[in-house]
């Protein structure tokens, strides 16, 4: 992007808080080797070389002793003069080293900054940087690999093929705009009907991906919900493969809703057991049922128990009545040992139900197996990165531009503004058209020191 920037000197903790063995100050901006000697006792760095040696306080007394390494711009991950000081990771040791670079004229980052100026200085676009985060915040090894492929470009090599293609097609779409009275057809010696089919394709085929990047990156809220003592806590503690529920034979045993997160082949997923619900005068019960119906509202899939003894009466289908209209579903009916029932997927209601025994596991794999499923995870394949939700968003209104292209394909000024609205939408995506408040909001999202 090459922007004209003129930094200050920024400097963050880059490691986690609290204590470890070793602990990390990033220092990035221009001509640091004075800084470097100011704080490493003379010594000018060679480049990409680990110097041992004390770092210094103003009246030369050691703060500590450690590594600094120092990269010269631009090959470094700012693009800028970065240091970096190895000390040890103590909290109140790397405060006090993190004072002296301040003292030295250095001023404390911003959360994302060093990725922002990485992405200013043309060393990664806008999607990779976002991935430098999604990569610290996996939340299982398939979104690790996934912001991984999109840290090193896979995702943005996507992006940019399709915005190459726009651009080639654009390009025919103007050049008929400028020369009317040309006996030429542009458009259908050079197949521009067929390069928009094909450009239509190969952003479905990305938007697949993205939805299944998406996914892997904020996992999924499920919700269980159903009549007292039907097995809620039970079945949460097999998802889980702990004991996070208490459980009993006594109904309304769970008043408040108790959250954990596990991973499905590679997909978090945040299960929430709630209270039973039924008619009740204890009152903490009732506060424990209201924020049952909360959390329904917030998920994004329920899974309905059932006692396999009782099946689906009335009070179940009262139960079922109050859930949001458009809400996924799942009926689970649970206890099928105590009915000698084998395990098995059939129907309920048109929705998926399958029978399983919470105690005995029995079933438990064909749950997980269609909570996959229903929220259309296909497998982590080499063509998922990990997406946000601005990601799909602007993959969704390139698809309407092209999808309008397509429909106004007759007329060339409709066609060569949906293409130019399309890659717009696109390039948001990489940076290369992105409006500055938006960068703003994603990197205040990033963790100081990256």
């Amino acid at each position: 992007m090459s922007l004209a920037y003129a930094p200050a000197t920024i400097c963050a903790i880059a490691t986690p808080p609290g204590r470890g063995g070793v602990g990390v100050i990033r220092v990035s901006g221009s001509d640091l080797q004075a800084f470097a000697a100011a704080i490493g006792g003379g010594r000018v760095p060679q480049p990409r070389y680990a110097h041992y040696g004390d770092f210094l306080a103003a009246d030369g007394s050691a703060i500590d002793s450690g590594l600094l390494l120092y990269f010269p711009a631009p090959h470094s991950f700012t693009g800028e003069d970065v240091l970096e000081l190895q000390g040890h990771g103590g909290p109140v040791v790397m405060k006090m080293l993190l004072a002296r670079c301040v003292e030295l004229g250095a001023r404390l980052a911003e959360p994302g900054e060093f990725s922002k100026r990485a992405f200013l200085n043309d060393k990664m676009d806008l999607a990779q940087a976002e991935s430098v985060a999604d990569l610290i915040d996996a939340a299982s090894e398939s979104a690790a690999r996934g912001a991984l492929r999109s840290l090193k470009g896979a995702f943005s090599q996507r992006i940019d093929a399709l915005t190459d293609g726009l651009i080639n097609l654009r390009m025919l779409v103007e050049a008929t705009l400028d020369f009317p009275e040309e006996d030429i057809d542009f458009l259908q010696a050079a197949d521009a009907a067929g390069q928009l089919e094909r450009l239509l394709a190969a952003l479905g085929e990305v938007q697949a991906g993205a939805r299944q990047g998406a996914i892997l990156r904020e996992g999924m809220h499920v919700v269980l919900v159903g009549l007292p003592n039907v097995g809620k806590s039970s079945l949460m503690n097999a998802l889980a493969g702990d004991d996070v529920a208490i459980v009993t034979d006594v109904a309304g045993t769970t008043r408040d809703t108790v959250r954990e997160e596990i991973v499905i082949d590679g997909v978090p997923m945040h299960v929430i057991d709630t209270a039973g619900l039924r008619e009740t005068s204890d009152v903490v019960e009732q506060i424990g049922i209201e924020r049952t119906w909360r959390a329904v509202e917030r998920a994004d899939l329920a899974l309905v128990l059932v006692d396999s003894r009782d099946g689906v009466g009335e009070a179940v289908r009262a139960v079922v009545a109050r859930l949001p209209a458009n809400l996924p579903r799942v009926y689970v009916f649970n206890k099928i040992d105590l009915v000698a029932q084998p395990a098995g997927v059939t129907t309920q209601d048109g929705h998926p139900a399958v029978h399983l025994s919470a105690q005995t596991h029995a079933g438990v794999d064909l749950l997980k197996a269609r909570l996959l499923e229903m929220i259309g995870f296909h497998g982590a394949s080499e063509g998922v990165y990990l997406a946000r939700a601005r990601h799909l968003d602007a993959i969704r209104r390139a698809k309407q531009h092209l999808d309008g292209a397509r429909l106004g394909y007759r007329q060339i000024e409709i066609l060569a503004e949906e293409l130019r609205l399309a890659q717009n939408a696109l390039s948001e995506i990489t940076g290369a058209f992105t409006p500055d408040d938006l960068l703003g909001v994603i990197f205040s999202r990033f963790c100081i020191g990256k």
